[in-house]
């Protein structure tokens, strides 16, 4: 009964926080089950000393990670939103929480990461400005290994073009039990 409980308030703060900021939220749910299996199982975890995830929301795709990855992988966690981002804090205590995924740099340097050997996105891209997504793909690509790995979901194939200027898009997934349907780029940094 509390599980059901806690499912049904993460649902309706979602909702509450999309109708609050869209541009920013980008979903009236959290990610399906079905969504976060898609977006995990796109990466050799064996390879994984250290990961990022940004937009991780309250953590439909973060509560994935533990049981795929290494016990020693780093984890951060990137979620502009104050409370969700105090929701990830407790439920993942050992994982390292930012606000900003434009400053993904600066918190390497404070977690004392060189660099990411994996990025997993749910940023709405295409509800940002230009300058703002520009900024992002920017760190994403700086703090990324050379053939490091960028996994992200998007609502359209608007980001596309964008992301293919920076990574070597390896596979488009279409995952349509997901609201809205998705779709996961599978991307590695271009060297």
């Amino acid at each position: 009964m509390v599980r059901i409980r806690h499912l049904v308030h993460e649902r309706f703060m979602f909702l509450f926080k999309f109708l609050h900021s869209p541009a920013y939220v980008g979903s009236v749910t959290p990610s399906s089950r079905f969504l976060a299996k898609n977006m995990i199982e796109s990466i050799p975890w064996s390879e994984v000393h250290a990961v990022a995830e940004l937009g991780a929301g309250t953590g439909a795709i973060t509560q994935c990670i533990p049981p795929a990855a290494r016990a020693q992988t780093k984890v951060l966690l990137f979620e502009k939103d104050q409370t969700m981002r105090q929701e990830l804090i407790r439920k993942f205590p050992n994982y390292q929480c930012y606000s900003d995924s434009r400053e993904l740099q600066i918190s390497m340097k404070n977690a004392g990461i060189e660099q990411l050997d994996c990025i997993i996105s749910g940023l709405p891209f295409f509800n940002f400005p230009q300058a703002m997504r520009n900024q992002i793909v920017e760190q994403i690509h700086l703090s990324l290994r050379d053939g490091g790995m960028f996994v992200a979901f998007q609502y359209s194939t608007q980001m596309k073009q964008q992301l293919g200027e920076w990574f070597d898009i390896e596979e488009i997934k279409f995952v349509p039990i997901n609201i809205p349907p998705a779709f996961v780029y599978v991307c590695r940094k271009k060297t």
